[in-house]
C-alpha cells in the first residue's frame, strides 16, 4: 500500500515537473539551461541509486530504490526533452540536409517501434516503463532477444528522428553529447545492477548472450556475445 501511494505521488510530481517545464513563461536563457543542464542530473541520480543498491543488495531494497531513481530520471530527462522538442518546433534551424518528409517518416517508424517495446515489456516482462510497474519476470524474447535495451534504443532513435524532421543541428548534437551518454551510463551502472539483484543468474546469462544496445541476431542460451557484459 505504501509503495503504491509512493508511486502515485512520484508520478504526479513527474507530470507536474514536465508541465512546469513545458508550459511556463521562461526566458530564453532559462529554456537553454533546462535543455542542456537538466539531463546532466542523470549522472548523480545514477551514482546515488547504485550506492543505495550496493548498500543492501536485496530484492525488496531494489524495488524501493527503483521508485525514487526512476521518477528522478523521468523528471531530469523529461524536463530537458519536452523543452528541447518545443524549442526545435518553435525555432527550426534547417541546417541539416535531410528532407522533412524523410524525417517525418522516421518519426512515425521510431514512434511505432517505441510503442512495440512498451507492449513487449508488458506482455513478456509483465511490467511498464520506469516505476509505474516493475517487471515481475525477465523479458528475454521478441525485441529483447535482439538487444537488452530495445526501449532505450527506440527512444533515442525517435529523438534523433525529431532532430532530422526539423533539420536541427543543435538538437542532434544535444542528443549525442548530453542525453545519450547519460542514459547509457544509467543503464550500465544502475539498471544492470538492479536487474542482477532482482533476477540473479538468469539475468547474467541473458546479459552474456545479448548485446547492450545495438541489435544482433538472437543467440541460443549458453552462447556468449563477444565481450560479454558490454
Amino acid at each position: 500500500m505504501i509503495a503504491r501511494v509512493t508511486k502515485v505521488v512520484g508520478l504526479a510530481l513527474t507530470l507536474a515537473c514536465w508541465y512546469w517545464a513545458s508550459s511556463g513563461q521562461w526566458s530564453e536563457a532559462s529554456k537553454i539551461g533546462m535543455i542542456w543542464c537538466a539531463p546532466l542530473f542523470q549522472y548523480p541520480i545514477t551514482l546515488l541509486g547504485r550506492r543505495a543498491l550496493d548498500a543492501q543488495p536485496v530484492t525488496k531494497r531494489a524495488e524501493w530504490v527503483n521508485i525514487f531513481v526512476h521518477y528522478a530520471m523521468g523528471i531530469a530527462l523529461g524536463v530537458g526533452i519536452f523543452r528541447a522538442v518545443l524549442m526545435v518546433q518553435q525555432h527550426p534551424t534547417g541546417a541539416l540536409p535531410v528532407p522533412q518528409q524523410v524525417g517525418q517518416v522516421l518519426v512515425w517508424l521510431t514512434g511505432f517501434a517505441t510503442l512495440l517495446t512498451v507492449l513487449n515489456l508488458a506482455l513478456r516482462g509483465l511490467g511498464a516503463p520506469f516505476a509505474a510497474k516493475l517487471s515481475t519476470r525477465l523479458a528475454t524474447d521478441w525485441m529483447y532477444a535482439w538487444t537488452r535495451n530495445p526501449m532505450v534504443l527506440s527512444v533515442l532513435a525517435l529523438l534523433l528522428s525529431v532532430g532530422l524532421r526539423y533539420r536541427s543541428t543543435w538538437f542532434v548534437l544535444w542528443l549525442v553529447l548530453i542525453v545519450s551518454p547519460g542514459l547509457i551510463f544509467f543503464v550500465r551502472i544502475y539498471e544492470e545492477r538492479e536487474l542482477e539483484i532482482r533476477f540473479g543468474v538468469s539475468y547474467m546469462e541473458y546479459r552474456a548472450r545479448t548485446p547492450l544496445l545495438w541489435p544482433r541476431k538472437p543467440r541460443p542460451p549458453g552462447q556468449r556475445t563477444r565481450g560479454a557484459g558490454a
